[in-house]
């Protein structure tokens, strides 16, 4: 992996999607952090979130709709959003059914602190299996059902609930380059069908699918009608468009405020342990982009603190030398949920290979296996076993 080129001031190789380097080296993405640093006007950019959120306020019996995973982003824009914007929220929770055991318990634990309403929606498991597979065999990714219903249903809680206003996390300016931040990025159909769903509606799904999947078995991964969103007019909108994003003092205020908690992730060193911490399956999804494009999740993140200055580029790619590329414990569990083996898997991944990245998956060392992975529940009810294991303590 370390023979891609990379950008000469992070560490970002060419496989990365919507990556491009100018004749210094420096990645598109890096030149957008220099306009997030030094060309936005801050204080006006939240000058204009006071107005919007005042345009909205006290209209029904919510003033917003927080979209919420319970990780560290969602919650920090919960809390700012009550601490410092005093609104009322309606958090809107999509569970796509693979909510580790303490992430579900420091999500709840978060929401009781602060005192806001929660609709939960968990989908259903037997479909999500199917949508895994399609997905997985046609883009090389079987998230496609977690990132539309993710994007989709809080939408269609907003129209069914008459709540106009949404509030997301981070700009996607910090990550890749489908927006830079002098662009308008708000996360509406445009966003929907460039970055979210893979270039699959949930009709499309329907066509792919045996039959057995109905347009009523895939309503939750359905972006709603415009005319319906026009009719209550919407905004949706990231808070981190007209803030300064900066995910390590986020964590701090979580943490010391919130009591939120980390827990351990596949394939990062544990000074990341603060991030994609809640789904059974973000080490394969890693390890699956691993094969694809030769980076993981420590390349990531290792980037976004040699852009923040929290480490040099050379400490960037020792981390990603030693973590990225593991082949994960869990990918045993995803393998018996969806039902292929790992030749299987290795197959689809090489089919969606980045081309000029090459990988022999036989040569790959094997990852540790989380401390909770025996207690992961697949049928989606892992509050059970969070209820078990304090009996047993209390027991003890």
């Amino acid at each position: 992996m370390m023979d891609l080129k990379r950008c000469s001031r992070c560490v970002m190789p060419e496989t990365h999607e919507t990556i491009f380097y100018d004749d210094e080296g420096v990645c598109n993405i890096c030149r957008q952090h220099e306009l997030k640093h030094e060309k936005i006007d801050w204080d006006k950019r939240k000058q204009e979130f006071v107005e919007i959120v005042d345009r909205y306020r006290g209209k029904g019996a919510y003033d917003c709709i927080i979209p919420i995973s319970g990780g560290k982003d969602s919650t920090y824009v919960l809390y700012m959003m009550m601490k410092k914007y005093k609104v009322k929220p309606l958090a809107v929770s999509f569970d796509h059914g693979f909510y580790r055991p303490h992430h579900i318990k420091n999500r709840d634990k978060v929401l009781r602190k602060l005192g806001v309403d929660l609709h939960l929606f968990r989908s259903n498991q037997k479909v999500v299996k199917k949508l895994m597979l399609e997905s997985l065999k046609r883009k090389g990714d079987f998230c496609w059902h977690c990132h539309t219903g993710v994007f989709a249903y809080p939408m269609q809680i907003a129209v069914k609930h008459n709540i106009p206003l949404l509030i997301w996390g981070e700009s996607t300016a910090e990550y890749t380059s489908y927006y830079s931040f002098d662009e308008p990025d708000e996360r509406d159909e445009e966003a929907f069908n460039k970055w979210i769903n893979l270039g699959i509606t949930a009709e499309d799904m329907e066509g792919m699918l045996d039959g057995s999947v109905t347009m009523r078995d895939l309503e939750p991964y359905r972006y709603p009608r415009l005319r319906d969103l026009n009719r209550i007019g919407y905004r949706s909108i990231c808070y981190g468009t007209y803030h300064p994003w900066d995910v390590r003092k986020h964590v701090d205020v979580i943490q010391k405020e919130l009591g939120w908690e980390v827990d351990e992730v596949e394939g990062v060193p544990s000074d990341y342990w603060y991030t994609k911490l809640e789904c059974m399956f973000s080490g394969v999804r890693d390890y699956l982009k691993f094969l694809k494009r030769g980076f993981g999740r420590t390349t990531q993140l290792a980037t976004d603190d040699v852009r923040a200055g929290v480490i040099t580029r050379e400490e960037a790619l020792t981390r990603l030398r030693q973590n990225d590329g593991l082949k994960p414990a869990s990918l045993g569990p995803f393998l018996e949920f969806i039902g292929i083996t790992e030749d299987e898997f290795n197959e689809i991944a090489a089919r969606h290979m980045v081309s000029p990245w090459k990988c022999d998956p036989k040569k790959i060392r094997k990852g540790k296996t989380l401390h909770d992975q025996e207690d992961w529940n697949l049928s989606g009810v892992n509050e059970q076993v969070i209820i078990a294991k304090e009996a047993e303590a209390q027991e003890e």
